[in-house]
């Protein structure tokens, strides 16, 4: 079942919540001058989609870039952008938040679903900010049209079972992509995930890669829902070195792992066989 349409819901990513994953995407360079609290904690909040909605009293929607207004998710394909050659998957788990606010402060998030997410990025140097990397266009992006009912976001909820895996299926071939994670694993997670949220959305200034995200969202109407794609796997060996080429399938898997071992979860990518509403998948072809 497709719970939430994002097509009116803003969209965000999180930088570095899994240790060695800026590294192997060659970015860990880009956040060299961003202070945080401990060593392993996230980078950074980037939006990817903002919607423009009528704005409350007293907003400026001028303040999103265009490009970000263009909605750039789809369930089934990815467009390659003109000119560029290294694209990466990012597999990654995206949860749908309940957005409640105190005037212009956010003040709580709470998890209605999750599902398997593709943030998909471009490998290039030079881009000032993240977002620059993520938004090229329509079909750039992929979250699964199958997401699961959060009943929590703390130890021994539903989401500490699932796991994340991904693979990229080439001329018939099904090679791993991204190393098989657990959810509960991020660096960040649950509650030390949502008071770290909550402060950067409220507080996170324009600085090095980063934007200032909160004048986005009160530009945006103070939105009731936000979707967040919590982090990027480490790759494989095989998925760093290799990148998205037409025809190429990109698949992001979020399974629980109490029914499922990685190697069923292979054999599913391999025949496509994602009837199980217990798992979020989410497919997509590559297309120049």
């Amino acid at each position: 079942m497709n719970f939430y349409d994002t097509t009116d819901i803003p969209c965000f990513g999180v930088a570095g919540n899994f240790t060695g994953h800026l590294e192997q995407a060659g970015e860990a360079s880009d956040f060299k001058n961003v202070k945080t609290l401990e060593q392993n904690a996230p980078k950074a909040i980037f939006p990817t989609f903002l919607p423009l909605k009528q704005p409350n009293s007293g907003s400026n929607a001028s303040v999103i870039p265009d490009f970000l207004t263009t909605f750039p998710f789809d369930p089934k394909r990815i467009v390659f952008p003109k000119g560029e050659e290294k694209l990466q998957i990012e597999p990654e788990c995206a949860i749908v938040f309940n957005a409640t606010w105190n005037d212009d402060t956010l003040i709580e998030l709470k998890p209605i679903s999750f599902g398997a997410s593709n943030d998909c990025s471009i490998r290039k140097q030079g881009a000032k900010k993240i977002s620059e990397k993520k938004n090229w266009g329509e079909c750039t992006k992929g979250f699964s049209e199958n997401q699961i009912a959060a009943d929590g976001f703390e130890k021994g909820c539903l989401l500490d079972d699932y796991r994340i895996a991904s693979f990229l299926i080439r001329n018939g071939e099904v090679y791993d992509y991204g190393e098989n994670s657990a959810v509960r694993n991020y660096s960040y997670i649950y509650k030390k995930l949502t008071d770290w949220m909550l402060d950067k959305f409220n507080n996170q200034q324009n600085e090095g890669p980063a934007e200032d995200i909160h004048s986005y969202l009160v530009a945006a109407g103070r939105p009731q829902k936000i979707m967040v794609s919590i982090g990027a796997t480490r790759y494989t060996a095989w998925g760093e070195s290799n990148f998205l080429q037409n025809g190429d399938k990109a698949v992001v898997v979020v399974y629980p792992e109490s029914k499922y071992t990685p190697e069923q979860i292979h054999k599913m990518a391999e025949t496509g066989d994602f009837t199980d509403s217990t798992v979020s998948a989410l497919v997509q072809t590559v297309e120049l």
